[in-house]
């Protein structure tokens, strides 16, 4: 499996594909216990999920790392605070500035960057999370199931910033089992079942029928399908 720049890569596959535990292994949290993981041409291996995100590798999981009491200028930065220099206080101004901006140029107009993130919807706290992981210099992003608990319009908003993102020059590895939202964004489409790789296809070489063929709930749906009558 490979991700190049400026491309969204979809992972797909059914509930115990091994998605989760790839995703882990990419991101750091576990360490391969066989091949290898290259960068830029190169190996390396991660001995934690932060030495992963000082390589680039950002991983946005689905429960986002965001604490809904805290403001969002607070989510955005956590752990990572502009600091005065001569006091070594935070710089509140400066901080609440950037994560304005940078949620502005995403689509999201904070008035008050103050209040607390919680009161944000769950596409918007989706997008804080993955411009928070770009504005502090992912070179690879990857998403875990970043559409899996929102409604249509905030999907939407969701996978209109996956192509921004894209369109930055990141790469993106989109992990989901809804194979609509994965041909909206994806240039390719990497199906795994029980940790194997059945295939790998760019947009423009698989239909949606056939890609959810490919994935394990394929022959269910289809037997379904016609058990029903009517297309699943």
């Amino acid at each position: 499996m490979h991700v190049n720049r400026g491309e969204v890569l979809c992972l797909l596959g059914d509930n115990g594909a091994g998605k989760s535990t790839l995703i882990k292994t990419l991101s750091g949290v576990y360490a391969p216990t066989e091949g290898e993981i290259l960068m830029n041409g190169k190996p390396v291996r991660f001995q934690s999920p932060r030495d992963a995100l000082d390589r680039g590798i950002a991983t946005v999981h689905q429960t986002l790392a965001l604490i809904p009491l805290m403001s969002i200028m607070r989510n955005f930065f956590m752990g990572r605070e502009p600091l005065k220099f001569v006091l070594g206080h935070m710089d509140i101004r400066k901080a609440n500035r950037i994560a304005r901006r940078e949620l502005r140029n995403i689509g999201i107009d904070v008035r008050d960057p103050s209040e607390a993130v919680g009161k944000l919807s769950g596409g918007e706290r989706q997008c804080v999370a993955i411009a928070r992981a770009v504005y502090f210099g992912a070179r690879v992003l990857i998403l875990d199931e970043p559409t899996s608990a929102l409604g249509v319009h905030q999907t939407a908003t969701v996978l209109r910033y996956i192509k921004t993102v894209r369109d930055k020059g990141l790469s993106v590895i989109f992990i989901t089992h809804n194979v609509h939202h994965a041909l909206t964004v994806g240039d390719r489409f990497t199906v795994l079942n029980r940790g194997r790789t059945i295939g790998t296809w760019r947009s423009d070489q698989i239909t949606l029928p056939e890609l959810e063929k490919a994935m394990a709930g394929g022959r269910a749906l289809q037997e379904l399908s016609r058990e029903l009558g009517r297309t699943v």
